[in-house]
C-alpha cells in the first residue's frame, strides 16, 4: 500500500475507534450523560488535531455539541467527516495524531 493509502486508513480505523469511544456512553444510562461532559471537549479538541484548518474547526465543534446533547451520541461524527474529507471532497485537510 502507498503512504497516502495508508494514512487513510489510519484516519478511518481511529475514526471508527472514537465514534465507538463516543457511542459507549449509552451503555450507561445516567452515568452516560456523565462521562459525555468529560468526553465531549476532548473528541471535539481530538477532531480539530485530525483534520486541521477551517474544516477541522468547524468539525470539532459540531463533535464537541454532538457529545455533549443527550442522544445524539448515536451521530458518527468522525466517521462523517473521514467520508467528506476522503470521499466527497477528495482533498486532504490535515494529518493523523501519531498513535
Amino acid at each position: 500500500m502507498t503512504k497516502k493509502k495508508d494514512k487513510k486508513i489510519k484516519y478511518l480505523i481511529l475514526g471508527l475507534l472514537l465514534d465507538l469511544v463516543g457511542m459507549s456512553s449509552l451503555l450507561f444510562p445516567g452515568l452516560g450523560d456523565m462521562l459525555d461532559l468529560v468526553w465531549a471537549p476532548v473528541a471535539g479538541w481530538l477532531m480539530t488535531r485530525m483534520y486541521q484548518g477551517k474544516m477541522g474547526k468547524a468539525a470539532g465543534v459540531v463533535t464537541f455539541i454532538e457529545e455533549l446533547v443527550p442522544g445524539l451520541d448515536v451521530i458518527p461524527t468522525f466517521t462523517i467527516m473521514w467520508l467528506y474529507t476522503y470521499v466527497f471532497s477528495g482533498k486532504k485537510v490535515g494529518k493523523i495524531i501519531d498513535v
